[in-house]
């Protein structure tokens, strides 16, 4: 479990009203239903015009990574993949059908490819392919929430454009001029500050554990091609070496 993410909006948004109080203002005039409905809908509205519905169904499931990142430890997936050797050059490839049943869609595939003795080039064509749209699922996640980053403070202004067109029409109304004028710069704070408190960063982070991800499957299939190869489990930490410096 990962707070520190969610701490991290937490935090934003409370210095934000801090500040807010501390400057003398009441965080209740924050609150504008109206804004709220031009910024967050719109926002929302223009990503869906752009966007199929399940790679936005995707990146609202992929959010819960932010509390809950996907478990991708190399140094565990190694021991993994050195246990798997030794069974197969004790027991021969058939011997790792048992251990698909706890392992990732990954590792369960290139085990069964394994007993079915496929060969190492078959297996790296068949896994990178799956890494490949894995990525590309978990990267198009990502280009949601920029997407609603890039899109919320354009929307913001255009709540700041309607809220001044109210003032201007009801100058004779001192009643009517109040609310335009919150409407108006409160739309704008919801759209700056929802891009760069929770729409960018949330779009950063999953960049940063999609690419985790991937580091991790490119570990599952190099260790499971080699072997395949019949290469020693000290070869398989060799390639674990070569992936990890790659990770930095």
């Amino acid at each position: 479990m990962d707070i520190l993410s969610l701490a991290g909006i937490v935090l934003g948004v409370a210095a934000i009203l801090l500040g807010n109080m501390l400057e003398g203002g009441l965080n209740s005039a924050l609150i504008n239903g109206p804004a709220a409905i031009i910024v967050f809908g719109g926002t929302f509205a223009a990503v869906l015009v752009q966007t199929p519905f399940s790679v936005m169904q995707s990146a609202f499931t992929r959010t819960i990574w932010l509390i809950y990142p996907p478990d991708h430890s190399l140094d565990e997936l190694l021991n993994t993949l050195c246990k798997w050797s030794q069974t197969a050059r004790k027991e021969g490839l058939i011997g790792l059908e048992s251990s698909a049943k706890s392992a990732t869609l990954l590792a369960k595939k290139g085990l069964n490819l394994l007993a079915d003795g496929q060969t190492p080039t078959a297996i790296r064509s068949s896994l990178e392919l799956d890494l490949y749209r894995q990525e590309d699922a978990g990267l198009q996640s990502a280009h949601v929430y920029e997407s609603l980053g890039g899109y919320a403070p354009t929307i913001g202004i255009l709540g700041a454009v309607l809220g001044l067109m109210q003032v201007l029409g009801n100058l004779t109304d001192p009643e009517q001029i109040g609310p335009g004028i919150a409407t108006a710069f409160v739309a704008t704070i919801y759209g700056v500050g929802s891009a760069n408190l929770m729409f960018l960063p949330i779009a950063q982070r999953l960049k940063f554990l999609v690419r985790k991800e991937y580091l991790y499957n490119e570990l599952i299939i190099e260790g499971l091609v080699a072997i395949a190869e019949g290469e020693h489990p000290n070869s398989i930490r060799y390639r674990y070496e070569n992936i990890k410096k790659g990770a930095h």
